[in-house]
């Protein structure tokens, strides 16, 4: 039997099928890594230094994190977990750099340096992630920290440091340096460049310049997969076709429609996977039992250091669900709601004018609640919720292609951007959404927050914007069951 370590799978030998044993690009002898065979990219070989990494307890951490959060209460399938996804990103970073060696490698200068650092790279990006896919820190964090700016990349980096620290690593401490440029660079914390040599590598994983990164590519086919859903984006295409050119990494012209479908395949799952109206439900449901129980648990307070926060994952719901203590009542109850699918209940929603999207004020419950009609239920903000939900592209109201460089062939070196007049006038002009949902906590209270969104709708824009008025069974259905 070939020897295995902590379950991450056998080491290489010639009882299993492997591809050609010798990787060129790296120079290194995969019948001397390990293995694990990916659902998504088949076999993933480990080479020692990322092994050293994942068999802490800090990046075992991962597999206590769904990758989409609660999504799998609405598609039962989505319930893969950081871990798989931050392997596949090692493997695709490593295949990427070792890909641009193979074919640039003289020209270029890769070294066996540069690819270990951008794998690492690919392996940490997310080891600083917090529970619940975004929610911790875009929705948890800001109601119970004012002025919140906290990230996940930044701490994926002091975790990285921890991690050196704690298991008293030796690794060059400028490989560590430069795969934390790396986990940083598409982020509003970038931190300067210790070389300015080699750009092209922080291109890689968190694509700062144009969004595209095997971060991407991962986990769009993973979540698809995990969904159910078609995905006829073919990241393989751009991997195998892309060339470095003025030290940034650009595509062939020819295949700027398999980019687009990179973004409207990303931008297709945010509309109807990360941001389903009941996914959004139970999220709201969510942040406001970690609100509740924030003061008895000090949940937000683990954020201060790597070695509490690495204690904390999404098994912190079953906390509040178990605990007895009379402190975390209110907070129990909201997780015993989720658990009897009695959920908030989705009044309507409509799409922000196009016209007014840049100007857009997040709408608030206070703002539904001063727009109710006198005479009826009287409403308290307390009653309503709700989620202001942007889906883009990647870049907001531009088009994404614009800040791409692309090559005619590879007998040119001249790289240039496709503008918005000379591309398929089947793709939209229009690259970013604002959609405002409204929420009822209370069933019996549905109809009434239905009318006064609507009057606020009416107030704000003159017309009701929402595609039709709230179902009148969904409305009365509380009075009809009691």
């Amino acid at each position: 039997m070939p020897e295995r370590k902590k379950g991450m799978g056998a080491y290489c030998n010639g009882d299993v099928s492997l591809p050609p044993s010798y990787d060129v690009a790296s120079g290194r002898d995969l019948r001397l890594c390990k293995h694990v065979h990916d659902n998504v990219h088949g076999n993933i070989f480990l080479d020692p230094l990322s092994l050293k990494f994942i068999d802490t307890e800090q990046f075992q951490r991962l597999r206590d994190l769904k990758q989409l959060g609660f999504t799998h209460l609405v598609y039962p399938g989505a319930v893969h977990s950081r871990f798989e996804h931050s392997l596949g990103v090692y493997w695709l970073a490593g295949q990427s750099v070792e890909k641009l060696k193979s074919y640039q490698g003289a020209e270029l200068g890769i070294d066996r340096f540069d690819i270990q650092t951008v794998k690492l790279a690919g392996l940490l990006h997310d080891v600083g992630h917090g529970p619940f896919s975004h929610l911790f820190e875009r929705e948890f964090l800001p109601r119970v920290i004012n002025g919140s700016h906290w990230s996940h990349e930044q701490m994926s980096v002091n975790m990285v440091d921890y991690i050196v620290d704690e298991h008293h690593m030796d690794v060059d401490p400028q490989m560590i340096r430069r795969v934390k440029e790396m986990i940083l660079a598409s982020s509003e914390f970038a931190l300067p460049r210790s070389s300015s040599e080699k750009s092209f590598l922080y291109d890689i994983v968190a694509n700062g310049r144009n969004g595209i990164d095997v971060d991407k590519f991962d986990y769009i086919a993973r979540d698809c997969r995990a969904c159910g859903l078609g995905c006829n984006f073919e990241f393989q295409r751009l991997m195998e076709t892309m060339r470095v050119l003025g030290d940034e990494i650009c595509y062939r012209a020819k295949d700027y429609l398999t980019i687009h479908k990179l973004f409207a395949t990303r931008a297709d799952l945010y509309r109807t996977v990360y941001t389903h109206s009941k996914v959004k439900a139970i999220e709201l449901m969510v942040v406001d039992a970690l609100v509740q129980a924030n003061n008895y648990l000090e949940i937000s307070s683990h954020i201060l250091n790597p070695s509490e926060y690495w204690k904390l994952d999404d098994t912190i719901i079953k906390t509040i669900e178990t605990a007895p203590c009379q402190e975390l009542k209110e907070a129990r109850e909201l997780i015993l709601r989720i658990r009897r699918r009695d959920l908030y209940q989705f009044c309507n929603e409509y799409a922000v004018p196009k016209d007014i999207v840049d100007n857009f004020k997040k709408v608030t419950a206070q703002d539904i609640v001063c727009s109710q009609k006198s005479g009826g239920v009287m409403l308290k903000e307390e009653d309503v919720a709700v989620s202001n939900v942007k889906i883009d592209l990647t870049r907001g109201k531009h088009n994404p292609l614009e800040s791409i460089n692309f090559f005619k062939d590879y007998e040119s070196d001249e790289k240039f951007t496709i503008p918005d007049g000379r591309i398929s006038h089947l793709l939209p002009t229009s690259y970013q959404d604002m959609i405002v949902r409204v929420y009822s906590k209370k069933p019996e209270l549905v109809e009434a927050i239905s009318e006064a969104f609507e009057n606020f709708q009416l107030k704000t824009y003159g017309i009701k914007t929402q595609v039709h008025s709230t179902p009148e069974k969904k409305k009365r259905r509380y009075n009809s069951c009691i």
